[in-house]
């Protein structure tokens, strides 16, 4: 019973190879082009691809040419090829702007670009990539049924880049880098006015211009203790009832004694 199973098996596979060697070896395009979409649908990309990439020169300047170049890129999108795929479907938009899948198509070119965005912790070109093909096509697709979709991934991407841009603050001020982390925090909440984070910046930052002014050397101390006051008022004034207020106030105290001292000596 077990012999007869595996015979059957590898009779299977041989004729199955056999049979996709008869369609690499075809003359017959249509043939070759419907075998090819055939194994597309049952998901057979590897299959597929071959032909399809075959089938793209030969059909050059046909009526077939825009369906294979669709199949194309859309084999490639399957075969997880993102970057190779992405710049398919927005060649195929831009040859074939009336063909019924150009919406589609141009909607995938951005998504392609969203699924090679790597942690916020790596270098984020794919991340702006995607957000710059996905915001065109938001742009130029006003009655598309991918809006929210988009919106959705647009989102997604930019917490992405906020929680970069607040985690390299942090490491700034971690690392003593104070004068580079007061620009990192401002530069977050520029950037994204909305952030989660906006309580734990504003305390950072208070804490990083209070370190860079008592740091400082004697010429600059007055103008960076000032900053620390407009930093301090900043914090207390957005989050009053914040856990972190009691640590700011003794910090403060400082900061107020310190511009005392210089208007004494002024």
């Amino acid at each position: 019973m077990i012999r007869n199973s595996l015979f059957i098996l590898v009779a299977f596979f041989a004729f199955s190879c056999s049979e996709y060697q008869k369609v690499l070896k075809s003359t017959d395009l249509s043939y070759k082009f419907e075998k090819a979409v055939e194994y597309y649908e049952d998901e057979k990309y590897n299959k597929a691809y071959p032909l399809f990439d075959e089938l793209l020169s030969l059909y050059k300047g046909t009526t077939k040419a825009a369906d294979v170049y669709y199949y194309y890129a859309m084999t490639n999108y399957h075969l997880g090829d993102n970057i190779l795929a992405a710049y398919h479907f927005k060649n195929f938009a831009k040859t074939f702007p009336t063909h019924k899948n150009v919406d589609e198509a141009s909607y995938l070119v951005g998504y392609c670009y969203y699924l090679e965005s790597p942690d916020f912790s790596l270098a984020q070109d794919y991340t702006y990539k995607a957000i710059n093909e996905i915001q065109l096509y938001v742009n130029t697709h006003p009655s598309s049924t991918h809006l929210a979709d988009c919106n959705k991934l647009i989102i997604e991407l930019r917490r992405k880049l906020e929680k970069k841009s607040f985690e390299r603050a942090k490491l700034y001020f971690k690392t003593g880098y104070y004068q580079s982390a007061v620009v990192a925090f401002n530069n977050t909440l520029n950037d994204f006015p909305d952030t989660k984070y906006r309580e734990e910046i504003l305390f950072l930052r208070f804490n990083a211009a209070f370190e860079l002014a008592k740091n400082s050397i004697d010429s600059k101390k007055r103008q960076r203790f000032i900053e620390a006051k407009t930093a301090y008022f900043d914090f207390v004034d957005t989050f009053p009832t914040s856990e972190n207020s009691s640590e700011v106030d003794v910090k403060f105290e400082l900061v107020k004694q310190q511009l005392e001292t210089f208007k004494k000596q002024s």
